[in-house]
């Protein structure tokens, strides 16, 4: 007889992995000044260093859960993670950006592979909702601890080695959890056993990367620019030939009738908005504690800890409260403190605000955005089959990449439209046009600015310049804020109209049925 896994250790394998995942994004873009100065990168090859990345993972995210439920979770998160390691120590030996940004590509389609599984054989070794909402809490309170290690990961590596060791580092830590995957977690038999739906993988990455594509660029092309229109109309056509697809084909790789089930769509949507503002928090806190109080990497990843520590509070304890209180009261409480801390913070956003006002401010959005999160993705997965645990798993992590590129490029362009219009008034007639032009770039690049003039002994300008600068941040940043307030807001409204309050108990196996441990295969 097969002994049944240990609980514990697979729960340890399947974190490290997602955590691995996780703490991908947070890590590389400490690299990027680095990566100007020592590669010569652009600021266009930059962004596409961090979005080759996005745009690969995203695109392949929902075909290879569907494969992972035909061919096997277990062997699509060891190869996934090998993809992944194997692509970043490449990509630390790169001598130009094309070369990493090529790298950056396969480690995508690395995560593509990976972080679908771990929640799916999560939820086919915790069987019972108790059990299994706790695994999700603590499976969701990586991205939160994600958020601070990753900074100060990766400002330790650049104070004492060059840019190369963040991508050495994910190699060898990628082969210990290929290790500690294949000697503790179980492989259960896949009941699928019909030809792969290529169709619907064809259309669900067109769709899928087009769609991110379309979102990354509008920024910069304008969001009502005919690029922009084309992009998102072709998504809608390429959306409807999926979801025609799917329902046409006996053995859809997305059994698209899930999106009536309401804890399988509300709950998408409320994790949807959740992952909107969390990147939303992200671009704006890290550019206010490294650009206007001129932290380094490590130290803002240290004042972040915060909120990293209560998302993953709040994503463990929301859980156990949605089983004891409803998934609908969990989330709209846990949207409705994401609205209450960006109202605070665009009510009194300052560069002297002190920092104990600060911590308390990131630890309500830290907890509002793990009761939110975690809460809403253990109602996703309680909605699906076992037998489409993988693709389900895989349209769990769709929406957090959407929702995080949304806010990135939505609250992005908020605060870069009204840093621009403000610094176009704010700024001392007195500075050259080329550093004025400057200076709209970034507030990076206005403090830069403001460096090398106090440098040259220009001090009255230089300061004219930084204060400039601050308000102008300090002005987008507040409506940026806002414009993440009122998401969150429509989010709970919605949560509390449409998210059911209580998903039923998995039905009982019937007597005499094989427990999951009788199903492993040695």
């Amino acid at each position: 007889m097969t002994r049944a896994p240990s609980k514990p250790l697979v729960l340890i394998a399947l974190l490290m992995a997602s955590f691995v995942i996780n703490l991908d994004t947070t890590l590389v873009n400490v690299a990027l000044p680095a990566l100007t100065r020592e590669l010569g990168a652009t600021t266009t090859q930059l962004q596409w260093v961090v979005d080759a990345y996005n745009l690969v993972f995203a695109a392949l995210l929902l075909s290879s859960g569907s494969l992972s439920d035909r061919f096997g979770r277990k062997g699509m998160l060891m190869a996934g993670l090998l993809v992944f390691g194997v692509a970043s120590y490449i990509g630390g030996y790169a001598t130009s950006p094309a070369q990493l940004i090529a790298a950056r590509a396969v480690m995508g389609l690395g995560a593509a592979m990976t972080f679908p599984a771990t929640l799916s054989l999560l939820i086919g070794v915790f069987t019972s909702r108790k059990e299994r909402a706790v695994a999700i809490g603590l499976w969701g309170a990586t991205a939160g601890l994600a958020i601070a290690l990753g900074p100060i990961a990766g400002g330790y590596l650049l104070a004492h080695y060059n840019w190369s060791s963040i991508f050495y580092v994910l190699g060898p830590v990628s082969l210990v959890v290929i290790a500690l995957t294949a000697l503790f977690v179980p492989r259960a038999r896949n009941p699928i056993r019909e030809r792969p739906d290529l169709l619907g993988l064809v259309l669900s990455g067109g769709f899928m990367g087009l769609l991110i594509y379309t979102i990354i660029e509008a920024p910069n092309r304008g969001w009502t620019s005919a690029a922009s229109l084309t992009g998102f109309a072709g998504t809608a056509i390429l959306l409807v030939a999926f979801i025609v697809a799917e329902r046409r084909t006996r053995q859809p790789m997305l059994d698209v009738r899930l999106f009536k089930d309401m804890r399988f769509s509300a709950a998408s949507a409320s994790v949807t908005i959740a992952f909107f503002t969390l990147f939303g928090f992200i671009f704006l806190m890290t550019q206010f504690f490294q650009f206007v109080r001129a932290y380094s990497a490590l130290s803002t990843g240290i004042h972040l800890l915060p909120v990293a520590v209560s998302v993953a509070i709040g994503s463990t304890v929301g859980t156990r409260l949605a089983v004891r209180l409803g998934t609908k009261a969990i989330v709209v409480t846990g949207l409705a403190l994401q609205a209450i801390f960006y109202f605070w913070v665009a009510s009194d956003i300052s560069p002297t605000l002190g920092y104990d006002v600060i911590a308390i401010q990131m630890v309500v959005y830290g907890l509002g955005m793990g009761l939110t999160s975690a809460p809403a993705t253990e109602s996703i997965m309680g909605a699906v089959a076992e037998d489409q645990a993988g693709v389900g798993s895989a349209v769990n992590d769709s929406t957090r990449l959407l929702g995080g590129t949304l806010g990135v490029a939505v609250i992005g362009s908020v605060y870069a439209s009204l840093y621009g219009t403000r610094l176009d008034t704010a700024l001392p007639a007195a500075l050259p046009r080329t550093l004025m032009d400057l200076a709209h770039q970034s507030v990076g690049a206005a403090f830069g600015i403001a460096g090398q003039l106090a440098a040259q002994g220009q001090l009255d300008l230089a300061g004219a310049v930084r204060a400039a600068a601050t308000d102008a941040f300090d002005h987008g940043a507040a409506i940026g804020c806002v414009v993440a307030g009122i998401a969150a807001v429509a989010g709970a409204l919605f949560a509390a109209v449409f998210l059911p309050a209580q998903p039923p108990e998995p039905e009982p196996q019937p007597a005499g049925a094989p427990s999951y441990a009788g199903d492993l295969v040695p």
